[in-house]
């Protein structure tokens, strides 16, 4: 395998720049699930006893929502339609952009999934990241710091926020220069996607809901 295919490897396999806002929504009311979910793509490899060394329940099922999520998505045919659709541009990396584009949908309309307003809901998750601070890995800590100062959740709702991830994504590695053009993607097939995120979003949550209650201990 070659270098560029490993790092695209790697990126695939990693949404922590991604779909912040779906993740941390599916994960219900639980803090430490909660936390364990949005620090799932930084957990890597099995969860083996002695990795899981001092985890609580609810932290180890967060980690395993975050996987089940990934899993669910990847596989779904809703979301295969949107990734074939994103590839006429955007190639390899159209796994990537849709997890944006879903996630702008559902900022864009977040009354429509929660009860709570997006302004009042980022707040309200950045509290609860704060107060778990111990729980996330060191490595990841400085990720965290930024995306709480840059406001990361709010700025998923519109085309200039969606813009400035695409281009933040972009510098990171040069066969991602392409996510350049995923806003303008976006924008020409606004309609395409989301009607694909409307058919598929709704599913999630309902699996994610199953997941967590019967995985519960």
């Amino acid at each position: 395998m070659n270098l560029e295919k490993q790092t695209y490897g790697n990126f695939a396999k990693m949404s922590f720049f991604m779909n912040f806002l779906a993740h941390l929504l599916l994960s219900g009311d639980d803090e430490e699930v909660i936390i364990g979910n949005y620090v799932g793509d930084f957990i890597k490899g099995r969860l083996t006893g002695d990795k899981i060394i001092g985890w609580s329940e609810e932290f180890l099922l967060g980690v395993k929502l975050h996987r089940h999520i990934d899993m669910y998505t990847d596989e779904h045919p809703i979301v295969r339609d949107a990734k074939h659709k994103a590839a006429d541009v955007l190639g390899k990396t159209a796994g990537i952009a849709i997890d944006i584009y879903f996630d702008y949908f559902l900022a864009k309309y977040f009354n429509q999934f929660c009860s709570e307003t997006l302004d009042g809901y980022s707040a309200r998750i950045y509290e609860v990241i704060r107060r778990n601070d111990p729980l996330i890995p060191v490595h990841m800590k400085s990720m965290v710091r930024t995306m709480i100062k840059q406001d990361w959740l709010n700025t998923y709702r519109t085309l200039e926020g969606i813009k400035l991830t695409f281009g933040r994504l972009s510098r990171r590695a040069e066969f991602l220069d392409v996510l350049n053009l995923a806003e303008e993607d976006l924008e020409k097939n606004e309609d395409f996607y989301h009607e694909k995120f409307n058919l598929f979003f709704p599913l999630l949550q309902k699996e994610a809901a199953r997941f967590i209650t019967e995985n519960r201990q």
